[in-house]
């Protein structure tokens, strides 16, 4: 299958080298504001089409999908324009910054008949299905305590007063968006949607979030999840039941999870990988377009909608 790549950052980098693990993934064009920065990039990985025209890329490029790792502001606009000319959409989280682009992303997908997923990593790798299926093991689940704090690469820099497009809002960035979606799109998984949410942030005077929190209310169960660009944690993440808890070394990127039985025994669920964790969501996506599914039965466009309304 053959992807346009929108976005020439860092992640696009790291979703190139665990596609090119995967034997259907193929980079057929590279779109960029700029035909130099776009040349730049696609001589890494040997592609000659460069476009600056991204209605062009659609239109002419030999392309069956694309991946696109754009400014999250950009996404929703991008997906339309993709779906409107034929091209399934693999999107970068959060895939949205408003419900209404949600609802409108979701409406061409039904009717163009294109796969739409966001490329939501955690959810679909094979630690967090086993985890799925083995939550029943501790129980009733009273709470979840889900966290990514991670002090971003970019924050220096933000307080010598050069700020860089992790800390604009108006491009859709900030803590919430960028990392607190890890624990907001698990948590829907497994718990689905909260009867009401708690919120408490912080923001940096760009207007971005700079940290935050949050107390989801499941009725005879709580989550919490926290998140932050301007702090470091290394607390694992976890579930905890009546019987036990489920012990989860990262939410972003869960590889070892343990479940802590109230009895001092303990079983590992873990699964172990083959391959790089974006791998996963792009083989998920590549069978849903095979399979002519629009939407992931695991990632599904329902799922993307409730965590967009915890997003706002």
């Amino acid at each position: 299958m053959n992807f346009g790549i929108i976005g020439t950052n860092w992640i696009t980098d790291r979703f190139i080298k665990a596609a090119k693990q995967h034997p259907d993934f193929r980079i057929g064009a590279v779109y960029s504001r700029t035909e130099e920065t776009g040349r730049a990039f696609a001589e890494k990985y040997g592609v000659e089409a460069v476009y600056t025209d991204m209605k062009k890329m659609f239109e002419e490029g030999d392309i069956d999908a694309v991946y696109i790792a754009s400014p999250n502001a950009f996404h929703a606009e991008q997906s339309l324009l993709a779906m409107q000319h034929g091209v399934h959409v693999l999107c970068e989280k959060p895939a949205v910054v408003s419900l209404d682009e949600m609802d409108r992303v979701i409406a061409a997908s039904n009717e163009t008949g294109m796969t739409y997923m966001e490329a939501m990593k955690s959810t679909v790798t094979p630690t967090f299905l086993r985890l799925k299926e083995e939550l029943h093991k501790i129980g009733p689940v009273r709470r979840y305590v889900f966290h990514y704090n991670q002090y971003s690469s970019r924050y220096d820099k933000y307080k010598e007063g050069i700020v860089e497009n992790a800390f604009k809002p108006e491009l859709g960035n900030g803590a919430k968006t960028d990392l607190g979606v890890y624990g907001l799109a698990p948590l829907v998984h497994l718990a689905g949607e909260p009867d009401a949410v708690l919120r408490n942030r912080y923001l940096l005077s760009t207007g971005a979030e700079g940290q935050g929190s949050m107390i989801l209310d499941y009725g005879e169960c709580e989550a919490i999840v926290m998140y932050s660009k301007i702090s470091d944690s290394y607390l694992p993440s976890e579930i905890q039941g009546e019987k036990g808890v489920i012990e989860i070394d990262r939410i972003s990127d869960p590889k070892h999870v343990l479940i802590k039985y109230r009895d001092g025994t303990t079983e590992d669920i873990s699964v172990p990988q083959e391959f790089d964790t974006m791998y996963y969501e792009l083989d998920e996506f590549i069978r849903c377009v095979h399979k002519g599914q629009i939407e992931s039965p695991i990632n599904t466009h329902e799922i993307s909608r409730q965590v967009t309304k915890l997003l706002l």
